[in-house]
């Protein structure tokens, strides 16, 4: 298959590329020009091409939980926001604590072609938090890190294990920091809004303390530790602190705690219930500044579909989490980008090279000779987010009825394309 992309704005900016220019691709592999002629010719004039966005930590809840997402529209999600790589968190049922669920998940990801997918296995078996995974098998199967998502190791004993074993594989242990006994039967931030509101507050220590724990022992480790969707101003310091102490930990924040604040949820809508929480307007400015400054290296979507039956109950009743992969990209570029938050460049580097670098992923970037995983976007075009027009198969977002600019028009993985204008191409054995 041979591809040539026609007059786009090329930008990488791993790679230094900010320029308009043709791009040509054989076989998935980033080619030379040549006089050959293409198999498929796309105008390109207009839009920029990006690298594939990475996404390093979402939910498509197969095996197990079905009627909220599968592998299949998952992947559509991905592709229609502009992501061609996503690993996927291992709280399923059964959880990926064994090999056959990690094969069974590539194995469906590699007969759809539709983006690439990563398992992460389980720390502890059926993440339970008392006894290790077999985290070999698990890595010699296909694993990419582990992780207890959805509930942090605690038991700092088996924690440190797991970072000792992340040095034979060179893979990252991502915790879910959160103090389960600070944080037990919390709905929303601690603070003035849940005060007045009535709720049960999840404080910032629940999460701040786990992170100093965490980096202490990755410190004595000398293991490889992510911290998930870091939400509070009280953990951007031990993690600068960490990073200044020259200790191997790296961090993630979502598009959702990037735009939104503890104000969201007083109208009690569930699609603003997440954990961690929502929380303060100080912590949501303090996150993009630890963003920009590099303490924070990637953002990631904890895309957490649920179905509507689950979400339309009382507040206190629903599930935490929401989807985000169709949305991630838009949102930011419109409310940080557009808005002299953070840089194009910033945006980019956090949703591609950098998430791609934490789970040793070569991608994320454009070169010569370099995979064919792109995205085109059309940067001036506006839509507004509507739940009819979901590929996922929950619609549990918290920007539904925003206007956006950014609109993903094509996506390209391994030299295919997936995605084009609402419609979807099974690419096969990627």
């Amino acid at each position: 298959m041979r591809i040539t992309i026609k007059g786009a704005h090329l930008y990488d900016p791993k790679n230094n590329i900010d320029e308009i220019g043709d791009l040509y691709i054989k076989d998935g592999i980033v080619t030379e020009s040549s006089n050959t002629s293409s198999d498929i010719e796309i105008d390109a004039r207009g839009l920029y091409l990006i690298p594939g966005l990475v996404d390093i930590h979402s939910h498509f809840r197969e095996p197990g939980k079905e009627d909220a997402e599968t592998v299949e529209t998952g992947s559509k999600a991905a592709v229609k926001g502009g992501f061609t790589s996503v690993a996927v968190m291992p709280n399923t049922n059964p959880p990926i604590d064994n090999e056959g669920v990690v094969r069974y998940i590539k194995e469906k990801a590699s007969n759809l072609g539709i983006c690439r997918i990563f398992p992460i296995g389980t720390i502890t078996k059926g993440r339970k938090g008392q006894e290790l995974s077999e985290m070999g098998h698990l890595y010699e199967a296909g694993c990419v890190g582990f992780s207890d998502d959805g509930n942090c190791v605690e038991n700092s004993s088996v924690f440190r294990r797991a970072l000792e074993y992340s040095l034979l594989f060179d893979v990252p242990i991502i915790d879910h920091p959160e103090d389960s006994d600070l944080s037990r039967d919390g709905q929303i931030n601690e603070g003035i809004i849940s005060t007045k509101l009535g709720f049960k507050g999840i404080p910032d220590v629940s999460e701040a303390s786990i992170i100093a724990r965490d980096i202490l022992l990755a410190k004595f480790t000398g293991g490889r530790l992510h911290l998930a969707h870091i939400s509070a101003e009280s953990s951007i310091g031990f993690l600068k602190h960490g990073k200044e102490d020259g200790i191997n930990v790296t961090a993630e924040v979502t598009p959702h705690h990037l735009l939104l604040t503890e104000e969201s949820v007083v109208n009690f809508d569930t699609n603003t219930k997440m954990k961690p929480p929502l929380r303060s307007s100080t912590d949501r400015e303090a996150l993009i500044r630890a963003l920009r400054e590099g303490i924070i290296n990637a953002i990631a979507t904890d895309h957490a579909p649920h179905p509507v039956y689950e979400k339309e109950v009382e507040y206190s009743l629903a599930p935490f989490g929401v989807v985000g992969l169709e949305t991630a990209f838009s949102a930011l570029y419109t409310n940080l980008v557009l808005k002299n938050k953070l840089s194009f460049e910033e945006l980019i580097n956090s949703m591609s090279n950098k998430p791609a670098k934490i789970l040793n992923l070569p991608l994320g970037e454009i070169r010569k000779g370099g995979t064919a995983d792109f995205t085109l976007v059309d940067t001036e075009k506006e839509w507004v987010v509507d739940p009819d027009n979901f590929a996922s198969k929950s619609i549990n977002s918290p920007f539904i009825g925003w206007r956006l600019k950014g609109l993903v028009k094509l996506t390209i993985v391994n030299g295919i394309i997936t995605f084009r204008e609402n419609e979807f191409f099974k690419g096969g054995k990627n």
